[in-house]
């Protein structure tokens, strides 16, 4: 473990400020990908032989 005493006081550290915007940055990225996969499930994609049959319909 790291006393306390080891950083100078002239020493800069991002603190609780820094964490809080990373946690913000990364809690904000799972509620996209949340939204993406959600998006993603509503697409509907036509099968190979849904396409096959649109190209040459047989009457």
């Amino acid at each position: 473990m790291i006393a306390l005493d080891t950083f100078a006081k002239s020493d800069v550290s991002p603190g609780l400020v820094g964490f809080l915007v990373v946690a913000a940055l990364g809690f904000a990225l799972f509620l996209l990908v949340k939204s993406m996969k959600k998006q993603i499930s509503r697409i509907e994609v036509p099968s190979e032989a849904e396409l096959r049959n649109k190209q040459n319909p047989t009457t």
